[in-house]
């Protein structure tokens, strides 16, 4: 039987068993970020006391590879381990949501709104809903990396399907999908300055607004939620078989999808929790001078307002309230301390994660001290620009580019800083709008997010899977993102040629050719 089944396998499967197979061969994470950590000061005593180094593009400094195997950098090093790991970002915002994402899971509000939500919906809807909400998650900042996963494992546990093939599809959606939207946000703004100044270098007169690249971006929702979907039917769900005894492992009650009287109490207080938390929102939103305005520009859509740099702190009262409205209202609750408990082993959860966490600070702190990431980044750039492609394959390279340097980097901001002031002038003078160099920086800004294991939300799924699934390893995680990136890398190169050769307008004030 087990040879019958061994033949039944075809490439996909074959390929991603071999991916799996290789990336589960790698050491735990926490021994690989040691190496690494390890690899990086090796490589920056190696490169640092040669000089090695770059300009960059954007100011004309020179920036040289720092040697950390030096006395100062391994006081840097010992002293500012501690610092390293409280202000490893990701894990603030992770501690943070945690307190309302545990009380909204273990309290049973997404169990019920599951079933109350969904009811008979078709496997592949849900699947497309899913991965829709996820690619535009990004509006709520990283707090989508933190909530989508663990919510779609519920969903999908409710379908009869594996709670680890619903995050991988989330998190594909979140990682893979970051630059699609159908709204403008902060990623939108952030792309736009660098590329307005670059721009100014050809052109001192130039000006557009952040909505450049917003026409294309919402077709590129629908259109990798949609393929994002053929894929999970078709390929991905038979890797994941699911019986009832897997849900009974996983504590799920699949009791038919009923509702009881008592959970349809819970729901009427969560929805009443959620309209009275939604409307005290809305009134420190509005007015002349909010209260969660900038108080500058009296808006709170600006970038450093109360509101955008709270909205973790945001999706987390909100889950916290309705979580909490529904475990007192459908009696899980009975006092504080069930209340308090339930948050305390949300944290129990993430143990493993909130330890690895401590040597990804130091990697990351160590790359970055280095500049390894900066001058590899430059180098990059500037090994395109001498191939002397011209017009859509250079901005394929680009893209490909930008996939390299997304791996190298993690900051959104950093990576445009670098390869805007190279490709954005040369573009323009080969007749290409701007704006069709920011939108093929952004595709390769998305696309490897889910495969790089230095992605700073990369243990955070790896966290979740373990939850239901500790023998999965960082390898059978990555495998199964590897079929999202490819897909998503297609689809989104396709749609780039289509807009060239039709010549359709990327956004408001975006074209794809210079007038």
């Amino acid at each position: 039987m087990a040879k019958a089944e061994i033949k039944q396998k075809g490439f996909f499967d074959k390929a991603m068993d071999f991916i799996e197979k290789i990336g589960n061969a790698m050491p735990d994470p926490v021994s690989l970020f040691i190496i690494l950590a390890v690899v990086v000061v090796i490589l920056s005593a190696i490169l640092g006391s040669i000089g090695y180094g770059a300009v960059h593009p954007g100011t004309g400094k020179t920036i040289q590879v720092v040697n950390l195997l030096t006395k100062d950098g391994f006081r840097d090093m010992y002293s500012k381990a501690v610092a390293n790991y409280s202000n490893f970002a990701p894990l603030g915002m992770v501690m943070v949501c945690i307190i309302g994402a545990a009380v909204a899971e273990k309290s049973g509000f997404l169990v019920t709104m599951m079933k109350q939500v969904m009811g008979d919906a078709k496997s592949w809807m849900v699947t497309f809903a899913i991965l829709f909400v996820a690619i535009n998650a990004n509006l709520a900042g990283d707090a989508g990396y933190i909530v989508m996963p663990p919510l779609a494992a519920v969903i999908y546990m409710g379908m009869g399907r594996s709670p680890v093939l619903g995050m991988i599809v989330a998190y594909a959606g979140c990682a893979g999908g970051f630059s699609a939207n159908i709204m403008l946000g902060m990623t939108d703004a952030l792309a736009y300055g660098f590329t307005e100044s670059a721009a100014r270098m050809i052109d001192p007169n130039y000006q557009a607004t952040m909505a450049i690249n917003w026409y294309f971006l919402i077709v590129s929702c629908i259109l990798l939620a949609v393929f994002g979907t053929l894929l999970t039917e078709k390929f991905l769900v038979k890797r994941f078989p699911t019986t009832k005894e897997d849900l009974l492992k996983y504590n799920f009650d699949e009791s038919e999808g009923q509702i009881t009287e008592a959970q349809k109490r819970g729901l009427k207080w969560a929805v009443i929790g959620l309209v009275i938390f939604v409307i005290a929102l809305v009134a420190a939103c509005i007015g002349d001078d909010p209260l969660l305005a900038d108080p500058k520009t009296h808006s709170v859509m600006t970038n450093g307002s109360p509101f955008m740099n709270g909205i973790i702190l945001t999706v987390t009262v909100a889950l916290f309230v309705v979580g909490a409205c529904y475990g007192f209202g459908c009696g899980k609750y009975k006092n504080d301390r069930d209340l308090f408990a339930d948050i305390t082993l949300g944290f129990k959860d993430m143990a493993g994660y909130i330890f690895m966490c401590f040597f990804i600070a130091q990697f990351t702190s160590y790359f970055a001290w280095s500049n390894l990431g900066i001058v590899m980044a430059i180098k990059g750039a500037e090994a395109l620009k001498a191939m002397e492609f011209t017009g859509a394959p250079l901005l394929i390279g680009l893209i490909f580019v930008s996939c390299l340097v997304n791996i190298l980097i993690g900051s959104a901001s950093a990576k445009w800083a670098i390869l805007a002031p190279i490709f954005v002038p040369m573009l323009m003078l080969m007749g290409f709008d701007p704006a069709v160099t920011q939108v093929s920086y952004r595709i390769g800004d998305s696309i490897t997010n889910p495969l790089s294991p230095l992605f700073p939300y990369c243990p955070v799924i790896l966290g979740f899977v373990r939850r239901y699934a500790p023998e999965m390893g960082l390898g059978s995680v990555i495998a199964n993102m590897v079929p999202f990136s490819v897909t998503f890398t297609v689809i989104w190169i396709i749609q780039l040629l289509v807009w060239i050769f039709l010549d359709i307008p990327l956004g408001p004030g975006g074209g794809i050719f210079l007038n």
